[in-house]
């Protein structure tokens, strides 16, 4: 178009009709939104590809780095038995590497310090935008894991039944208890899936945290920068750390039961 409206006769730019495109990225939806803003002229110093390619691949993800790895554990047989507290561990550090994607945050000495965040179309991850530690000293990336992942994992669910991406599978001799989830055939699944199987390093290291998988091989560092990796590595420690606070409470009820019994 910038070629077409090359000089007139009279030297002056050939006018075209100027339409702007908006995009909004929702929970299992993309909206548009079109303006006529009538004729003028197209200046060579407008943004271009860049950004109409960047939105492009944001509305082919579907899915946020949380509803994929949720997906993916409801998809996969976990190595060991899938513990709900490390999953919303898991959880709260995709979102951390979802607003790093988004340039939403940096990392600083292990420390969670925010940048500009405009909305993401995903209400979860603005919530957890929004929860940041807006002045120093800035908050820790391991005790926001904890804070910020506190029922996490049933919210996710939650979100991912409303967008119909899931279903409860009911058994037949009750049938009004609710199954367990079970995603449902749909891009999401599929996008999730094949994220899966391209054994995409973030996707692989956050269900290797939580033992659906073993610990992808190779340099996650240069595939995924520094920030994320701290951010590994704290869901990483949050998850040990929770294990050891349960096995030091099933020693301590042991301890207890054999007390009551006098031995």
């Amino acid at each position: 178009m910038l070629d077409e409206q090359g000089p007139g006769q009279d030297g002056a730019p050939h006018p075209v009709r100027r339409v702007h495109v908006g995009w909004k990225v929702g929970d299992g939806e993309l909206r548009a939104t079109v303006r006529d803003d009538g004729p003028g002229v197209l200046r060579r110093t407008a943004p271009r590809s860049r950004r109409i390619v960047a939105e492009g691949r944001r509305a082919e993800r579907f899915m946020t780095t949380p509803r994929d790895l949720l997906i993916v554990t409801l998809d996969v047989a976990p190595m060991r038995p899938l513990e709900r507290g490390d999953l919303s561990l898991a959880l709260a550090g995709a979102e951390l590497i979802d607003l790093l994607d988004a340039e939403a945050l940096g990392i600083e000495d292990d420390r969670i310090v925010p940048g500009l965040c405009p909305p993401t179309g995903d209400r979860l991850l603005d919530e957890a935008a929004s929860s940041f530690v807006g002045r120093p000293p800035y908050e820790p990336v391991g005790d926001w894991l904890w804070r910020r992942g506190r029922g996490l994992s049933p919210a996710y669910l939650d979100a991912l039944a409303a967008a119909g991406q899931i279903t409860r599978r009911r058994h037949g001799w009750l049938p009004l208890r609710s199954g367990e989830a079970v995603p449902v055939d749909s891009a999401a699944r599929r996008h999730a899936m094949d994220r899966w199987a391209s054994d995409e390093p973030v996707l692989a290291s956050l269900a290797a945290a939580i033992g659906v998988r073993e610990q992808p091989a190779g340099d996650a560092a240069g595939a995924v920068g520094d920030a994320a990796v701290t951010v590994l590595a704290a869901v990483n420690d949050a998850v040990m750390e929770l294990e050891a606070e349960r096995q030091r409470r099933a020693i301590e009820e042991a301890a207890f039961d054999n007390v009551w019994r006098g031995e």
